[in-house]
This record gives C-alpha cells, structure tokens and sequence, in this order.
C-alpha cells in the first residue's frame, strides 16, 4: 500500500492510473488491463483504484476521454495555426495522422468505447467534436471559394476516411518502401485537390 511518502498520497492516483493503463494498452492490449494489476503496478491497495474508477469499464471510458480530449486538442491547434486555409486543411490531417500512428491502440480503444450501446454522453459529444471541427475549417475554405460545395460534415467524413486510412496502412506497416512522411504529403495533395473548388464556383456550404 502506498505510504504518506507516496507519490499518490495527494491526489494524483488517478493520473498515475490512467498513464499507466494508457502504457498497458499500447504494449499489451485492451485484454491486458485490470484495475488490480494497475494497483500492484503502482504499489497501492487493491482497492485504491475503485475510489477513482468504479469499474474496468469506468477506466477504459476515462481512457477514452482522454484520448478524444488529445486529438481534438491538436486538430483545434492546426486549425488555428496562422495562415491560408488549405495549409491549415493539410496540418488538420497530419495531425490526425500524427496522432493516430504514435497512438494506435487508444484510437482503436477510442472508436469501440464511443460506439458501444452504453457510451456516455460525453464520450460521444468527444467524438462528435472532432468531425464539427473539420467541418468547421471545411465551411470556412467553402467562404473562401476554394473548396468545393457540399455538405462541410460529409466532406469531413470524407477526409477523415483518407487521413484513418493512411494511419492504418502505416501502423500495419503496409506502406513497403514508402515513408510516411512522403505518402503523408502525398495523400493531402490528392485530398485537397479533390476538395477543391472549381473556377468560378463559389462553394456554398450545402450548395
């Protein structure tokens, strides 16, 4: 059991937790996680993690939250970064991409938490925050005339899919001789020249 010198003795198990299981998971797997087995990690009572987490599922759910909480983060940063539209588009994906290949196994924990029967309402409204966000940028590029008309949300999914799908290859080392980096620029070029807008097209939102 941890001791008053502990690092936990004032609060920040819960963090130490969460770090660990995040470790847990991208070395062994979702199956590999136990609140008791994170405890004796720590070297704190079995007991200690219910007062944070009252259950296996209560922790894969804050795993999740956390998660989606990172990735918008970054999406949020490339969309603010200054400059012109579609570079903000292009950092938007690498971002994605960054996040998805050094984190694939909390993205996979991500997407199966947010879609089961029970997920909460955060967890979902996470998820959602992260198409509104490219949508966002989607229908700011429409303003401007230089991405197409369409719905900004599914053109959105449509991106999303292009960015997940080069993530997965990459993690499943299945880009052979490529590096990512050169099929990362490669795929936002293909992207962005499919969004954009055809001269003279003024790329209404929804048009």
């Amino acid at each position: 059991m941890a001791d008053a010198d502990s690092p936990y003795h004032h609060g920040n198990l819960r963090e130490a937790l969460l770090a660990r299981a995040e470790a847990v998971l991208a070395t062994a797997g979702a199956d590999s996680l136990s609140l008791r087995a994170l405890a004796r990690d720590l070297g704190v009572s079995h007991a200690a993690p219910g007062r944070h987490f009252r259950d296996r599922q209560a922790l894969l759910d804050a795993l999740a939250v956390g998660g989606f909480t990172r990735l918008n983060e970054g999406l949020r940063a490339a969309v603010e970064e200054p400059g012109p539209v579609t570079v903000r588009l292009a950092g938007m994906g690498r971002a994605y991409i960054d996040f998805a290949v050094a984190n694939a196994p909390l993205l996979s924990l991500m997407f199966t938490v947010k879609h089961a029967d029970d997920s909460s309402a955060e967890l979902r409204e996470l998820g959602h925050q992260s198409l509104r966000i490219a949508a966002g940028l989607i229908a700011l590029a429409q303003q401007e005339g230089v991405v197409r008309a369409g719905e900004p949300d599914r053109l959105a999914q449509v991106a999303f899919s292009t960015v997940h799908g080069l993530a997965a290859l990459a993690v499943g080392s299945l880009l052979e001789d490529t590096p990512l980096a050169e099929a990362t620029d490669l795929a936002l070029d293909v992207l962005l020249t499919g969004l954009a807008a055809p001269r003279g097209d003024a790329a209404r939102p929804g048009a």
